[in-house]
C-alpha cells in the first residue's frame, strides 16, 4: 500500500468538494480548482476528508494511487492557504517593476523583459525591487511561472548575477588566477 495513497486528505472548514464520477471540484475561499481522476482510482468523501482507493496492486494503478493524492491535497492546499514562490534577483543594475499587473525586468539585456501572468497568478516586488514573490493557487502553475523567469537569467557561478530561488545556493567558483609564467 502506498504511504502517501493511504492517508486521507483532510479538508479545513470554508473548502468545499464536489465529486461527479471521475471529476473532483475543489472550492474554498481562494478559488476553485478542478481534476479528472484516473480511471482505475476512485476518490471517496468520508466526513470532513477525501480518501483515494485503487483497485488492486498493479504497477501503474500505485503510481496513480499516490499521485492522486498528493495532487489532490496540493488543490486543498492552494483554495485555503496558496501558494508563493520568491525570486531573488542579484546584480548592479538588475531590478523588477510592476506595470499594472505586468512584471518588468531589467536584467542586463538592451531591453526591458515583461511578463504576462496567467490566470489564477499575481505577482508582488519588495521595497528594494530585488525580490519577486509569484503567487496563485494551483502549485504546478506557480512553479512554472517561477522556472520561466529564472529561466530569462539564471544566476552565473562567478559573481552570482542572475535570478535564483530564494532557498537556492548558487556554488560560486574562483575566477582566472595569476601564473608567474615567463
Amino acid at each position: 500500500m502506498s504511504r502517501i495513497g493511504k492517508k486521507p486528505v483532510v479538508l479545513p472548514k470554508g473548502v468545499d468538494v464536489k465529486l461527479d464520477s471521475n471529476k473532483l471540484e475543489v472550492k474554498g475561499p481562494k478559488g476553485t480548482l478542478k481534476i479528472v481522476v484516473k480511471e482505475p482510482i476512485t476518490v471517496k468523501k468520508e466526513g470532513d476528508s477525501l480518501v483515494v482507493v485503487r483497485p488492486d496492486d498493479a504497477r501503474e494503478n500505485r503510481a496513480l494511487h499516490g499521485l492522486t493524492r498528493a495532487l489532490i491535497s496540493n488543490m486543498v492546499e492552494g483554495v485555503s492557504k496558496g501558494f508563493e514562490k520568491r525570486l531573488i534577483i542579484t546584480g548592479v543594475g538588475y531590478r523588477a517593476s510592476m506595470d499594472g499587473k505586468k512584471l518588468n525586468l531589467a536584467l542586463g539585456f538592451s531591453h526591458p523583459v515583461n511578463i504576462e501572468p496567467n490566470d489564477g497568478i499575481t505577482f508582488e516586488i519588495s521595497k528594494t525591487q530585488t525580490d519577486v514573490t509569484v503567487k496563485g493557487i494551483d502549485k504546478a502553475l506557480v512553479g512554472q511561472v517561477a522556472a520561466n523567469i529564472r529561466k530569462l537569467k539564471e544566476s552565473e557561478p562567478y559573481k552570482g548575477k542572475g535570478i535564483r530561488y530564494e532557498d537556492e545556493v548558487i556554488r560560486r567558483k574562483a575566477g582566472k588566477s595569476v601564473s608567474g609564467g615567463k
